[in-house]
């Protein structure tokens, strides 16, 4: 197949070029450009940090060990791309040390999420990105995660890895391709395989050799085809581009793999049935008049839609020229269609199909059904960055691997820019399930502590592999195949971990900007091995890779808590009832719209505070993170702190410390590094800035051990973890005994709870039943509700049995006084002794009381 590149251009794009100072003539580490070498970084690092003042997390040595650094005269571009890095760190999630690392979807963990909040839908978008890390864990833990860890609610692995349609193979071998990771594709080998053969076992359909689901399951609710069954939020069963061209792709993975391990029975069974399943695409959904690839029905439906019939064919619309949707141009993302079909590509810039301002459209803008809602979740119109995503990644693929002259590479970097502004709100970058494509609002899409920041799409790889036009290879070859115009004045692609090298990509026409040289320059491991005038395809030889792949020890943060065990347990001196302490031990860290996912001091009277984690038992901490917050409300980085560990029946501060910063920061990592300590428990205690009040998002105790780790060794102090639950009433959605599971979840969509939703009754309880008498000196009452039909309690009371009746406590304090949802409501009472507690809600009729966790403890006031 030709490679192309298309050469005419529109309009140059107006330059914002910058005079870097002298320090970008330097490298970081003091050595002066000589010869063929170049810095070891050409960009600025300290400009680019400095140049944009909407981060969060400004945890800038993160970055600088992480990600490779991006410059170009287009500030939307550059600012969204690391934006989109940010947006990466907003997302990950350490979910336990057994499992290591994941990525959620939404900023909450709703109730269709697995374990700890991943969801399979944007997998191969999470997984495109993440492969540019210098971190392997990272993505390593996240390829494993989908077979290894349980999942909670379904006990399949993961969150069900075939819940949503996804390219998990495709992905694992895209990794490879960057990394070149023998060792990582083994591991994940066989996950691939089971990947396959699922999906083959609950889609496929022999008798027409293609795979069918519902829309729905794309992540495509209610969508134009959806819309004309029964079930217009899901659909009825049909074949489609999106689920057939991801196991094309996954076909291929496998196939490359088994080669790539001397199987060449496999390579050859699977390339096969890649192939075949090619062919039925261009057969089957491929409509020559109207040129373009669509959904075809699997059943007949109503209103006279006939099996085996592509959008529009039959039904009420039957004869429409339209019907087109975005999700045609999925198959070009996997390099699936064969030469002739590129006509497709003529309605992407035409604003009478799919070009928009904040574009491009889910269904072509004069389809019968096009509808651009003002709410989640319609794909029948809406921006949906998931699928610019597939439609840009598709589109490079098209310049960079197709002889076509449809679209340019201008067309590309256009579109990429409707996509990097559509990533705004009020001026700053955003991102969240859809936008309006003529206005770029995001309003009824952008739910609070939901779908703002959302990470459902990519944008760093379409930097890389599209604009810069890095293509991973699995050979010794560093292929470049640019789609940025040569008016650019400069662009520089930075730090770029690939096959175990370092690689700069550089284009600097006058060589005045970074000094390295004139043109299109490849640098590897700081030596230039091939340069160009003109921005043009570059191929090289990589010099010989390393013997071996270095693989350091798993560290460990022991100090996490998503599992809902009663080890390691959180407490602190003091907490605002909506910021409870286990929000710093939940494996995830930002910053942004106090105050979820944070702990805080506020209201606090005292001068100090302190947080502390229990492991249990005793465990080799080298190492504490805490991410301090500053969100210009109040809540400041403390004046200074002291790190303590539990040892030998006492609090003893950790010597030979080692901290960076040296003075506390908010919105980064706070790294505390010292020697080996056993230590049972950490305590930070935080002396507050005058007139306000400290907090974390997130604190980190990380050491080496092997896994699984040693059981904890003491009695948990939470009463409630050991207690029967009852109720006088349960919602039918619910269940009463996640009111002591250890596990908290506020968000409106969550599932882990108990409501009296539809109670008959005007007020319910909830007992807790010890077995035996146990001393109860205060209730933690964590109260969930949604704004609709579970609200705040009118009011609460505790009883408790005293042997013969049920008695009211004798209450001490409450904090807040009145019930307050999403947020821990403390009770102290007078300690009673005692076998079973109640807790009586007065519903706030018409809205009914919830609770997703209750804790009890002996302790009574400090």
């Amino acid at each position: 197949m030709a490679v192309t590149r298309r050469i005419s251009r529109g309009a140059a794009m107006p330059s914002r070029a910058r005079q870097l100072s002298a320090r970008s003539l330097i490298l970081v580490l003091g050595l002066v450009v000589t010869g063929c070498t170049r810095p070891a970084s050409v960009i600025d690092r300290e400009a680019v940090f400095d140049r944009y003042d909407w981060w969060d997390n400004r945890d800038w040595d993160w970055y600088g060990a992480n990600i490779p650094f991006f410059e170009v005269p287009d500030t939307l571009i550059e600012a969204t791309y690391y934006y989109r890095w940010e947006v990466i760190t907003k997302h990950l999630t350490y979910g336990s040390p057994a499992t290591g690392y994941v990525f959620t979807e939404f900023m909450d963990r709703p109730f269709w999420s697995g374990t700890y909040g991943a969801i399979s839908c944007p997998l191969g978008h999470q997984f495109y990105e993440a492969r540019w890390l210098r971190d392997r864990r990272i993505v390593e833990d996240y390829a494993r995660y989908w077979f290894e860890t349980p999942g909670y609610w379904f006990e399949t692995p993961g969150a069900e890895p075939r819940r949503y349609s996804n390219w998990y193979g495709d992905a694992m071998w895209a990794v490879y391709a960057v990394t070149r990771d023998e060792r990582f594709l083994r591991a994940v080998y066989p996950h691939m395989e089971r990947q396959y053969r699922g999906w083959v076992d609950e889609r496929f359909d022999p008798e027409h050799g293609m795979f069918k689901w519902v829309g729905a399951w794309d992540g495509m609710e209610t969508n134009i085809n959806s819309r004309q069954t029964d079930d217009e939020f899901s659909g009825a069963e049909g074949y489609r581009p999106t689920l057939n061209s991801y196991l094309y792709a996954d076909a291929l993975a496998i196939a490359r793999t088994a080669e790539l391990f001397g199987d060449s029975a496999k390579a050859a069974d699977y390339r096969r049935r890649a192939t075949t399943l090619r062919r039925r695409v261009h057969e089957e959904l491929w409509d020559p008049d109207r040129e373009f690839f669509f959904h075809q029905f699997a059943n007949d439906e109503k209103d006279g839609i006939v099996t085996k019939t592509l959008t529009y064919e039959t039904g009420p619309y039957a004869g429409s020229q339209h019907g087109r949707e975005e999700l045609g141009y999925v198959p070009w993302q996997f390099g699936l269609p064969e030469p002739g079909y590129e006509s497709a590509w003529k309605f992407v810039m035409d604003p009478d199909y799919f070009f928009a301002p904040f574009g491009p459209t889910t269904v072509e803008r004069h389809d019968p059904l096009f509808y651009v809602s003002p709410r989640c979740c319609v794909w029948s119109g809406n921006s949906w960055p998931y699928a610019t995503t597939q439609t840009l990644a598709a589109m490079a693929r098209l310049l960079q691997e197709y002889d076509q002259d449809v679209v340019t590479a201008d067309d590309y970097v256009e579109l990429l820019r409707v996509y990097a502004r559509t990533q705004r709100m009020d001026g700053r970058p955003y991102i969240a399930e859809a936008a309006n494509p003529d206005d770029g609002s995001w309003e009824g899409h952008n739910t609070r502590y939901h779908s703002e920041h959302y990470l459902h799409s990519a944008f760093v790889d379409l930097v890389i592999t599209g604009l810069v036009g890095l293509r991973p290879r699995a050979d010794d070859t560093l292929e470049v195949h640019p789609l940025f115009p040569d008016e650019w004045e400069y662009l520089a692609l930075d730090g770029i971990a690939y096959h175990g090298r370092d690689v700069a990509i550089v284009w600097d026409p006058s060589g005045s900007r970074y000094g390295v040289g004139e043109g299109l320059l490849l640098f590897v491991d700081g030596r230039k091995l091939a340069s160009a005038e003109s921005v043009q395809p570059l191929t090289v030889e990589l010099p010989a890779a390393p013997s071996s792949i270095e693989r350091p020890e798993r560290r460990h943060n022991f100090a996490v808590n998503n599992d809902g065990t009663p080890f390691p347990s959180v407490s602190a001196s003091f907490s605002a009832p909506e910021t409870p302490p286990f929000y710093a031990t939940d494996g995830n860290y930002w910053y942004h719209e106090a105050p979820a996912n944070r702990w805080t001091t506020v209201g606090s009277p005292n001068a100090s505070d302190w947080i502390a984690v229990d492991f249990g038992t005793a465990r080799p901490v080298d190492t504490v993170k805490l991410y301090f917050l500053d969100d210009g409300s109040g809540v400041v980085a403390p004046a200074s702190y002291v790190l303590e560990a539990w040892s030998d029946g006492a609090w003893r501060e950790i010597p030979h410390q080692r901290r960076r910063p040296a003075e506390p920061e908010g919105h980064r990592a706070n790294v505390v590094a010292f020697p080996t300590f056993d230590a049972s428990g950490i305590r930070v205690t935080l002396t507050h800035q005058p007139g306000s009040a400290s907090g974390l998002t997130e604190l980190e105790a990380w050491g080496y051990a092997d896994l699984p780790l040693p059981e904890p060794t003491v009695e948990p102090s939470n009463l409630a973890g050991r207690a029967t639950a009852s109720a006088s009433f349960t919602s039918e959605y619910d269940d009463v005994t996640q009111v002591n599971d250890g596990r908290i979840a506020f968000t409106r969509y969550s599932r882990n709870r108990w409501t009296a939703y539809g109670s008959p009754n005007t007020s319910d309880w909830i007992e807790l039943d010890f077995g035996a008498p146990q001393r109860v000196g205060r209730i933690d009452l964590y109260l969930w509700g949604d704004d609709r039909g579970v609200s705040a309690p009118a009011s609460l009371a505790i009883l408790f049995w005293d042997g013969a009746s049920w008695s009211p406590v004798t209450e001490l304090e409450r904090l807040p006084v009145e019930p307050r949802t999403w947020a821990r409501n403390t009770v102290w009472i007078e300690p009673v002794e005692t076998s079973r507690v109640r807790v009586h809600f007065e519903h706030p009729l018409p809205a009914f009381s919830g609770v997703t966790e209750i804790e009890m403890w002996d302790r009574g006031m400090p």
